[in-house]
């Protein structure tokens, strides 16, 4: 753990999702937006997704974590905690951030929704050619 801080925040973001993550030492309670993660995501896969991290460093019991999460979709919000947790455990233990790096749970996935381009009912699709 580094030096006399206790509590250790970060924000992550996925898509059009933001979730700002605090960290403080504890036994494993998680509040996402006031409710329980199993609540909040009640996905198996989105909660083993989320708690890849923790996993990943052997801290799952080690902190008590509150998440701040808006915009997107479920999916979306999904990976703005994981990014933020990621970053919340890498400045709780710099010792950690290789592992983070490595499995790629530092790295923000820039993929955004393409917009959609005028003359055309999509991003990429065309309405229908009619040779005559």
């Amino acid at each position: 753990m580094a030096g006399d801080k206790t509590e250790f925040s970060a924000t992550g973001r996925r898509k059009t999702s933001v979730a700002r993550v605090t960290l403080k030492p504890g036994t494993g309670q998680w509040k996402v937006n006031k409710r329980g993660i199993v609540e909040y995501f009640n996905s198996e896969a989105l909660i083993s997704y989320i708690e890849q991290p923790l996993k990943l460093t052997n801290m799952l019991e080690g902190f008590d974590i509150s998440v701040k999460v808006t915009g997107g979709g479920i999916a979306g919000q999904a990976g703005a905690v994981r990014h933020g947790l990621a970053r919340a455990l890498s400045t709780a233990d710099t010792s950690l951030r290789e592992v983070l790096k490595n499995s790629g749970c530092l790295t923000r996935d820039s993929r955004m929704k393409e917009r959609k381009k005028p003359g055309q009912p999509g991003a990429r699709k065309r309405f229908q050619f009619s040779k005559r």
